[in-house]
């Protein structure tokens, strides 16, 4: 079965990795809109959580304007589990998280408003965030 078929099917765990799976081409143009309805899943929001994570996972442009650009459309409960997975993947290091604040500024004033109005949902709540790991400072020799 290719991702795109589990994409549609009814078992939610189908979807789930088909989420997973599909994250890893999230550049990819034909992998967009699937993402999309699998990080917006109508039959079940742990497919959401998932797909979010996963894509959020790749910590990049292409994973983080897919899960901004469903979160502008996001109903409250889709939405809540798209923040669990934000403070989940970037809660951890800083660095991660400090690249995910620059992206997420950069993506708020992109010509797309649905991706823009996202980003700057994503935004918020990457600002919220106090991760559990920091970079050491170098002490000067």
């Amino acid at each position: 079965m290719t991702l795109g078929a589990l994409a549609r099917s009814e078992d939610w765990r189908d979807r789930a990795d088909a989420g997973h799976g599909l994250a890893a081409f999230a550049e990819t143009p034909e992998a967009v809109e699937p993402l999309l309805a699998l990080v917006l899943d109508p039959g079940d929001t742990y497919v959401t959580r998932r797909t979010a994570e996963s894509l959020l996972r790749r910590k990049d442009r292409a994973g983080l304007t897919i899960v901004a650009s469903a979160l502008a459309v996001a109903q409250d409960n889709h939405a809540n589990w798209i923040h669990t997975a934000v403070v989940d993947v970037f809660s951890i290091f800083a660095d991660d998280l400090d690249e995910a604040v620059r992206l997420t500024e950069e993506l708020s004033t992109t010509p797309d408003t649905r991706t823009a109005r996202g980003a700057r949902r994503l935004h918020s709540t990457l600002t919220t965030i106090d991760p559990v790991l920091r970079p050491v400072p170098r002490e000067d020799s």
